[in-house]
Formats: structure tokens, C-alpha cells, sequence
């Protein structure tokens, strides 16, 4: 992580990229990270919500190029719970993208959008606001706290 803190906004821009797929690490906390090194807050909110959409958008893709049968032959997932699921994601849609930024279930509900081929532009732009409100929820408590987190961090 010290490693993409010190690359600036180039480190925050793959870190967020990568934090969005299955790759263990906070985007968040890089976000603080550049800030607190003195990076620009508007520019860093701007490169974090972009990495981290476009790593969202490519778990997407991953789950679109999905196939039932790999799924089930693969990862012994019957049929039945397919449809189970199926039923979960459209009983809530393109909403779920919203969410996609949560840790964990974040990476799975983007796949799964993208494996039962949900609205893709839609989808796109709901994951792009929910990842733009997180990293401005972050932005914001930076401004009102940006001594607090200096002192946390050193």
C-alpha cells in the first residue's frame, strides 16, 4: 500500500482500480493516503471514482463472459441455485449496483449483474455514483478532519 501511496495519483488510480476486483486492499485508505501527502482533494475524489468504477465495470465484463454451464460444472453450483440467485438479482436489479463498492459482496454483486446480463449502461452508471458518493463521503471527512487523519497516519 505504501508502495501506491507513494506513486501519487497514478498509485491511486491502480489501487483503486484493483481494490474493485477480488483483490483484497482499501481504496479508501489510499484515498487518505495521497490526500494527506498533500494530493489535490477534487482530483483525488475524481482519479479514485474512476479507477474504481473501471475495476467494478471489469468484474462486470468478467461476469457477463460467465457461463452457466462452466458455473456449474466448475464451481458445482446446481442449476436450481442459479435460478435462485437469478431471482435475487432481479427482484432487485440495477439497483445492486449502487452497492457494488461494499467490500466483498461488492465484487459478487457486480458479477453477478454482469452474468445475468443486467442493463448494462444502467448498471454502469449506478455503479459509477455509488462509488462517486463513497469516495466523496471519504473527500468530505478528510476536509472536516484532515488534521485527525495526518496524526492517524504518521
Amino acid at each position: 500500500m505504501d508502495t501506491l501511496v507513494s506513486l501519487g495519483y497514478w498509485g491511486l488510480f491502480i489501487g483503486s482500480f484493483l481494490a474493485s476486483t477480488i483483490i483484497p486492499m482499501s481504496a479508501d485508505v489510499l484515498l487518505v493516503g495521497v490526500l494527506a501527502l498533500g494530493g489535490n482533494v477534487w482530483g483525488c475524489l475524481a482519479i479514485a471514482t474512476v479507477g474504481n468504477w473501471l475495476g467494478g465495470l471489469t468484474s462486470y465484463w468478467i461476469g457477463w463472459l460467465g457461463r452457466w454451464d462452466w458455473i456449474e460444472r466448475w464451481f458445482k453450483v446446481k442449476r436450481e441455485k442459479l435460478e435462485q440467485q437469478k431471482g435475487h438479482v432481479d427482484r432487485y436489479g440495477v439497483w445492486l449496483a449502487l452497492f457494488t463498492w461494499l467490500p466483498i459482496v461488492g465484487d459478487l454483486f457486480a458479477i453477478a449483474l454482469g452474468f445475468y446480463r443486467v442493463r448494462p449502461k444502467m448498471s454502469a452508471f449506478y455503479m459509477l455514483v455509488g462509488r462517486f458518493a463513497r469516495f466523496l463521503v471519504w473527500v468530505l471527512l478528510y476536509i472536516k478532519y484532515a488534521d485527525r487523519f495526518i496524526e492517524w497516519i504518521s
